[in-house]
């Protein structure tokens, strides 16, 4: 899992106020009185914001977990989206009969690819990726690639997440 600026900032200020609890409470117990004396109110002070600043730790540890507990269960959800995504694409391509060469053609078509550099990716002439692009619009029933692209992402945003569309 990648931990994100915000998280890792978070998790270096617990480290320093881990350190500046320990200089405190080791501060406290250097300077607490002996028997039969009195605490100061300066004594006191310092025990009471070892005591919360130690609470701030806990608490920031606990947000961090939840952060980090929330960014991974997102990535996962980004991930079963983008699965989703690629079998919509595939079983579509499959339903409209593309050949290997017109599913290649069209996936770099989806992504934003222009004509040349789909021809150059594959190695045709710009001419055989127009005719592939042709083909591929007629199987689909649409006039170009942005009813394609339209075609797919409203299908995938009709299905709930973790359900495929049909």
């Amino acid at each position: 899992m990648k931990i994100d600026r915000g998280s890792l900032a978070l998790a270096v200020l617990i480290v320093v106020q881990l350190a500046c609890a320990a200089f405190f409470a080791w501060d406290v117990v250097a300077d607490a009185p002996g028997p039969g004396q009195m605490f100061d109110t300066h004594l006191i002070l310092e025990a009471v914001s070892t005591v919360v600043l130690l609470v701030g730790i806990v608490v920031e540890w606990k947000y961090l977990s939840m952060l980090l507990r929330r960014q991974a269960r997102a990535e996962r959800a980004l991930n079963v989206a983008a699965g989703e995504l690629q079998d919509l694409i595939e079983k579509y391509f499959q339903d409209w009969g593309l050949t290997p060469s017109e599913a290649d053609v069209a996936m770099f078509a989806l992504k934003g690819f222009s004509i040349p550099d789909i021809a150059e990716f594959r190695g045709s002439k710009e001419g055989t990726i127009k005719s592939h692009l042709n083909g591929i619009y007629r199987k689909a029933g649409v006039t170009g690639r942005a009813q394609l692209l339209s075609l797919l992402v409203e299908d995938l945003m009709a299905a709930p997440i973790g359900e495929k569309a049909a």
